[in-house]
């Protein structure tokens, strides 16, 4: 249980959701943008998230899409990760995020919650890394697109009032060879030890990692090099050779 009152909003709209964020934010309530709310209650049950203001952004429809536009596959922020998983328009994205948590969590963790969290495993986001995804945010001036290596620095780097809208991956990395793994310490579900995620294009192998530090994070150093991998029952080994 949330142990203190707030006010609940659903714009339909980005100008209405920033608006909104902005207007909130000078009455002193400290609003914050939510689209699947794991987080939101889980945090604010022990106050490490404490707001005045939700902003839902679920019914904004640019924070719903799901659909192939000109050689780019668009994702919503609000979208649930069942539904990315289910569409198989990812494949990489789909094998990930289906390692994190259950079914019924995900059916609520949406694409923009994991990836802008508070945790520090994200796994999602390994995927957008591996991918050269771009990421759609909006500010007070509109929606900007911007790569997703530009914005994201152990975190996405969202100044206040910002929303991450949507993420678009090209087309010609969706089907590149890959693996994704994820070592827990016990049972099948729960908090991993660490995801690996790999994505072979051309003569290369990309590599991004959760579970290592307290980020996700890829590492150009480990592309350069042109790792092998070998896959042994369960378990990856990289190896240079």
């Amino acid at each position: 249980m949330i142990a203190y009152d707030f006010e609940y909003y659903r714009p339909g709209s980005i100008e209405e959701a920033t608006h909104l964020f902005h207007s909130l934010d000078k009455q002193g309530k400290n609003p914050v943008y939510y689209s699947g709310r794991t987080e939101i209650i889980t945090l604010g049950r022990v106050n490490r998230v404490v707001t005045g203001a939700v902003i839902d952004i679920k019914g904004i429809p640019k924070c719903q899409v799901l659909q192939m536009e000109q050689n780019q596959l668009v994702m919503g922020a609000a979208l649930p990760l069942t539904k990315l998983i289910e569409s198989q328009l990812f494949p990489l994205l789909s094998q990930t995020a289906g390692e994190i948590a259950d079914r019924t969590a995900r059916n609520k963790i949406t694409l923009g919650g994991n990836v802008c969290g508070n945790i520090y495993y994200r796994e999602a986001i390994l995927p957008l890394l591996l991918t050269d995804s771009q990421v759609g945010i909006a500010g007070e001036q509109g929606i900007k697109y911007v790569p997703i290596h530009q914005i994201f620095d152990e975190n996405i780097q969202l100044t206040k009032g910002e929303l991450l809208v949507q993420v678009i991956t090209d087309q010609r990395y969706l089907y590149l060879p890959f693996v994704s793994v994820k070592k827990r310490k016990q049972w099948n579900i729960g908090y991993p030890l660490l995801t690996v995620a790999a994505l072979k294009q051309e003569d290369h192998i990309r590599v991004a990692m959760s579970g290592v530090c307290p980020f996700p994070f890829r590492d150009q150093r480990i592309w350069n090099k042109k790792p092998v991998f070998k896959l042994y029952g369960d378990g990856l080994l990289c190896s240079r050779v």
